[in-house]
């Protein structure tokens, strides 16, 4: 580069800068393609501006549980505890989740659907969640309404609960009605709430809509018990949009204004299946990165992680083309 030109080059950047720069890629290139790229850029990668937004969801869908374990941990620990955001599902047991709370000073958005934690990890590491405003427990069968008690009562910023549960997990179950007075009771700032396929009587859910007056959304689609009127909506939470039984047509009218409602809920990255590969389903070491840059040849074997793309690709692992 000339002297005195205005443009500095890219591998000069300080690494926080980088950081910032490479969070706005999906998180497959920040792992694959970034460290390839020269040997700053594979030690911005370890900074934790890249991991404040984590969002593995559609990945965990398909992969092998040890795998998850290996990438929550690593991810969780890049990000030095500035992690922000966390999506992830399928969580096989609670083992990983005192360690996602002793790193969660700055969450504030969880989502955990389909996990298999339980209430009473929940409860025991609730008060180190106080900064949630977003969380995702739907279709976690094992949690129950004293862990949603404590969580309401440890997360006084919570705006959003997705609460939602199968058909076929109410079955033969009684009804969640503590469940419904847990939210009324200690979550009065929510303004989004989910909780579709809850055996819950409208009683409660009167009160919910009563307690919790800055409430714009609610889900209660297969609700059957619930019974609500349109024109007592209307005159009473005139602001509500309501999806489920027997207001239906007024959830429809203001169709118009679903994207704000759902503003809340974001869509996934890419339609991706990943491959989390090393060796024999050893460590993962990043610091790797330093000795490969370091080798003149450069050799491409010593990094070990590989993805697939899409059904055409599944059995060609490579590395992807530069973005």
């Amino acid at each position: 580069m000339e002297e005195g030109s205005d443009y500095r080059p890219w591998d000069e950047l300080i690494p926080d800068a980088l950081g910032l720069i490479f969070s706005k890629l999906c998180l497959r290139d920040i792992l694959t393609v970034v460290p390839m790229v020269c040997k700053s850029w594979s030690r911005a990668v370890l900074g934790p501006y890249c991991w404040q937004e984590v969002d593995i969801e559609e990945w965990s869908e398909v992969c092998l549980p040890e795998q998850l374990d290996r990438m929550l941990q690593m991810l969780i620990t890049r990000s030095s505890g500035s992690l922000r955001k966390l999506s992830v599902t399928r969580l096989r047991n609670d083992e990983m989740f005192p360690f996602l709370a002793d790193h969660a000073g700055s969450l504030q958005t969880l989502k955990l659907p389909r996990s298999a934690i339980s209430g009473s990890i929940i409860e025991q590491m609730s008060g180190k969640l106080s900064n949630l405003t977003f969380l995702d427990l739907s279709y976690c069968s094992k949690i129950d309404a004293r862990a949603l008690e404590l969580v309401g009562n440890k997360c006084k910023h919570l705006e959003v609960l997705f609460r939602n549960m199968h058909p076929l997990d109410k079955a033969d179950k009684e009804a969640q009605e503590d469940e419904a007075h847990a939210i009324a009771t200690t979550m009065p700032n929510l303004k989004h709430l989910e909780m579709a396929y809850h055996q819950v009587s409208t009683e409660n859910i009167l009160r919910i809509l009563s307690t919790c007056t800055s409430l714009v959304h609610i889900d209660l689609r297969g609700c059957w018990d619930v019974e609500l009127d349109d024109k007592f909506l209307l005159e009473k939470f005139p602001k509500l949009k309501v999806l489920g039984p027997l207001v239906m047509d007024y959830y429809q009218m203001n169709n118009s204004e679903e994207d704000e409602c759902l503003e809340f809920s974001d869509s996934s990255e890419e339609d991706l299946a990943w491959a989390f590969v090393h060796g024999e389903m050893g460590g993962y070491d990043y610091e790797s990165y330093d000795e490969m840059w370091d080798d003149d040849e450069g050799r491409l074997e010593e990094l070990e992680v590989r993805f697939y793309e899409g059904i055409q690709d599944a059995g060609l692992y490579g590395w992807p083309p530069s973005p």
